[in-house]
């Protein structure tokens, strides 16, 4: 993929470097973020959409216009549908989707940097317990719809916040910096009804990358939003345990010939695995 002027320089020359050690510090991503949810921000609105090809169809658009770009960059859709059938594993969020299985001690490649599950979680005994599972890697671009919902009935066990510094997550960065290790993320680990020990993780990148979580403790409900991102490069990992989903044919198919697919909020992809033995 063709990367732009900006992204080259800031990678490739010295000059650029030093710059973006100056963009990634905490202090600068915060200014960043104030811009943007300022009114002045708004003036970013109509090219965005335009240069993303992004439809408002379906969009609750405020009386008097979005306030600031994030406010823009947050919008809610107006409808959610959400796949009801508890027997069926639905998608957190719009997005591209690629599907990693979890062999023991198998390595395996997120935006082309290569992890593994105890490096990803930072916990060893965690990491332990979805050998043999799926990493279901959502890629969210500029397009997509920023907010993100819980897949499944069930009860929080634990949440945690893994600081990092924030780079970009574009190809040509990755020779340079891994992206997980050095990209802010937040994961929740839940007791699902339907599907077993599960992980939900977002994770933030360069200028602003910032994961907006609801603060939500005991019992959550499936459909029910867990947060959402603001502007900047955006990645949900959800990580199932061995035999607990079954992947639909159609899905099967469509990642044996492509990498990524398309998928969409709250539509099934998977079925409980003991429902297809039946």
């Amino acid at each position: 993929m063709r990367e732009d002027f900006s992204v080259r320089f800031l990678y490739n020359t010295k000059a650029g470097r030093m710059l973006l050690k100056l963009l990634t510090k905490p202090i600068i991503s915060k200014l960043g973020g104030a811009i943007l949810d300022s009114a002045f921000s708004r003036v970013l609105i109509p090219e965005f959409i335009r240069k993303n090809s992004i439809s408002l169809e379906g969009i609750e658009v405020p009386a008097k216009g979005f306030y600031s770009f994030n406010d823009f960059f947050k919008r809610r859709k107006k409808v959610i549908e959400i796949d009801d059938r508890e027997n069926h594993f639905i998608n957190p969020c719009d997005g591209l989707l690629s599907v990693v299985k979890l062999d023991k001690e198998s390595f395996f490649r997120i935006k082309n940097t290569r992890y593994n599950l105890e490096s990803l979680l930072k916990d060893r005994e965690l990491s332990k317990e979805f050998e043999g599972g799926y990493a279901l890697i959502y890629r969210l671009t500029p397009k997509h719809y920023h907010r993100y919902i819980f897949v499944d009935d069930a009860m929080i066990k634990s949440t945690r916040c893994i600081s990092g510094k924030l780079h970009c997550v574009r190809p040509v960065a990755l020779c340079k910096y891994p992206v997980f290790t050095e990209n802010t993320r937040e994961y929740t680990v839940l007791e699902t009804e339907n599907f077993g020990k599960m992980i939900q993780m977002e994770v933030g990148a360069i200028m602003v990358g910032k994961i907006s979580n609801h603060k939500l403790t005991g019992r959550v409900l499936r459909g029910m939003e867990k947060g959402c991102f603001e502007f900047g490069g955006s990645t949900i990992v959800v990580i199932v345990q061995k035999d607990s989903i079954c992947f639909d044919r159609q899905t099967i198919t469509k990642l044996k010939k492509m990498k990524e697919i398309p998928v969409y909020l709250g539509r099934s992809l998977a079925v409980k695995m003991d429902e297809k033995l039946r």
